[in-house]
């Protein structure tokens, strides 16, 4: 029978937004023993101020003493620290959970779990995270899949300028989006496509989108399906005119050769904002009962206030997908050792989850089956 939640001592590493959001998730509940941990002092008073401990990350010693004795570490940190934290994990028997898209550090993580004592489970955000436990609930809906197309957005929901685009997240998470190679299935078979391709339009709920290749949001989805699905793929969602300035910068002027400058760029010049909103989209086909069938998921979600904290849309949905994993591990729906992949989370048991119900509590959300013509 597993333990209580109020045995369990927490590491929150990273204070910025999204470990901010973590820690007032968490707080809220009053079952969970936390602690953040970063470099910047000004956000560690941030977080203290919500009643949380502290500690000052000042070098590598510091980092592990933070991990050394608890129960989970959350990991918020810049995607390369992720490999270097969970190492620290796997070596102190912690459970690790962290945010990551990037697709090599995953894979480095799952071969550090082939003999670990405790949980190792990343890309615990929206996409990848949430995003995988939804596409992996439709495919499993058919008696053979033909096609699974998986869209998610974060975006202003009051958009200016040509690229009609605020920052609502990690700026380096998003280069390396538009930046790396995305991973699909085509005819049956896994495979890499290229960011910023495949760019197609389409309207929910009168508003008008488009969508295009950007790495890393699959996951593990891929491996899982490979052989039994016919097509699978990601795409980022943005207003449209979104993708046309994007190739303009990293293609024709090669910033992606660039990446430094590109992040000071976007961050000079394209406004961070609070009043954003999460639109997913998810799609599956095949064949059901002997009729070729379709069923659909799509939500869009906006922030909340919890306690006395606003958290904006990304914040909210990010934080509640990896509270929500800790909490299903803790509560022992999930493995207790090893590599966890999102897919293995049931969808019922995370929109059922405390955390997790912020996905149905803060949407319209729906999911519905299309025969087809």
């Amino acid at each position: 029978m597993p333990s209580t939640p109020s045995t369990h001592r927490i590491a929150i590493l990273g204070a910025g937004h999204i470990g901010f959001a973590m820690a007032v998730l968490l707080q809220e509940v009053g079952e969970y023993r936390i602690t953040v941990a970063d470099r910047d002092p000004e956000a560690l008073a941030r977080a203290a101020a919500i009643g949380v401990g502290t500690v000052l990350l000042q070098d590598d010693g510091a980092l592990e003493a933070a991990v050394t004795g608890q129960f989970a570490v959350l990991n918020a940190l810049p995607f390369h620290r992720a490999v270097p934290v969970a190492t620290l994990c796997a070596r102190h028997g912690v459970h690790y959970f962290d945010l990551t898209e990037d697709v090599r550090s995953t894979q480095a993580i799952r071969a550090l779990a082939q003999d670990a004592r405790s949980v190792l489970m990343p890309q615990c955000g929206l996409a990848p995270g949430f995003i995988g436990v939804v596409g992996n609930d439709l495919a499993q809906r058919f008696d053979t899949l033909h096609d699974l197309r998986m869209r998610v957005g974060a975006l202003p929901r009051y958009p200016l300028g040509a690229l009609r685009y605020n920052l609502t997240w990690s700026t380096e998470g998003l280069i390396n989006e538009y930046c790396n190679p995305c991973e699909a299935i085509v005819d049956g078979q896994p495979t890499t496509v290229a960011a910023l391709d495949g760019l197609e339009t389409f309207a929910l709920d009168g508003v008008e989108y488009e969508a295009f290749n950007t790495s890393g949001g699959l996951g593990t989805l891929p491996e899982t399906w490979a052989g039994r699905a016919r097509r699978m793929d990601y795409q980022s969602i943005r207003y449209p005119g979104h993708c046309a300035i994007l190739k303009l910068l990293l293609n024709d002027l090669r910033l992606r050769d660039r990446r430094d400058l590109l992040k000071d760029i976007f961050e000079a010049a394209i406004p961070a904002t609070e009043q954003d909103v999460i639109v997913v989209f998810a799609s599956a086909s095949g064949l059901r009962g002997g009729r070729l069938v379709q069923d659909a998921y799509s939500a869009r979600i906006v922030g909340a206030t919890v306690g006395r904290h606003a958290l904006n849309a990304i914040q909210l949905t990010t934080a509640a997908s990896i509270c929500a994993a800790l909490d299903l591990v803790v509560q022992g729906r999930l493995p207790q050792s090893g590599f966890i992949r999102q897919e293995q989370i049931a969808l019922g048991d995370f929109l059922g989850n405390r955390f997790g119900r912020a996905y149905r509590d803060h949407a319209l959300a729906q999911a519905e089956g299309v025969a087809a013509a």
